[in-house]
């Protein structure tokens, strides 16, 4: 199998964000690690350096603080409960909280703007618009967002 090669690091930052996600909702079934998972979806795709690196980094701050995210998604989404959430959508906003708090090296903007796209593709509207919600709330409060304009902010009209 030729590799996966990336041109440019916002493109490894992409397939990384994809192969976490998939190797954590992998994870949430229960028959291997997400860890497990993601080298074995590593070697499959013969995926780069760079993104295979950001990917081992983003799941593991999954893995390394999955009751800390937990907690903040249902102290953001109350009416969510975490157990509740469909696995995808538990995957999702496991992944980018463990991206946007505990390995993000894009501006919360742009970890946000991603993961809200990757919610519209694998899950639909609704989750994308829970997962902005989440993500936007809990920037807001860890003091990530910066300054907005929520009428131009380009994250918000996802």
């Amino acid at each position: 199998m030729t590799p996966v090669r990336t041109a440019a690091p916002h493109a490894a930052r992409r397939a990384a964000r994809r192969l976490a996600l998939a190797a954590i909702f992998e994870a949430d079934f229960g028959q291997r690690t997400a860890l497990a998972a993601l080298e074995r979806q590593i070697a499959d795709l013969g995926a780069d350096e760079e993104t295979a690196a950001y990917a081992r980094t983003l799941v593991d701050a999954v893995v390394r603080h999955r009751d800390a995210i937990d907690a903040r998604i249902e102290a953001a989404a109350p009416a969510y409960p975490v157990v509740q959430l469909a696995r995808i959508d538990r995957a999702l906003l496991r992944s980018a909280l463990g991206e946007l708090l505990h390995s993000a090296t894009a501006p919360a903007r742009v970890v946000i703007a991603e993961w809200v796209g990757l919610a519209r593709t694998y899950s639909g509207e609704p989750a994308r618009r829970l997962v902005n919600g989440v993500l936007g709330r809990i920037a807001d409060e860890a003091g990530l967002a910066g300054p907005t304009r929520r009428d131009g902010d380009h994250a918000s009209r996802r």
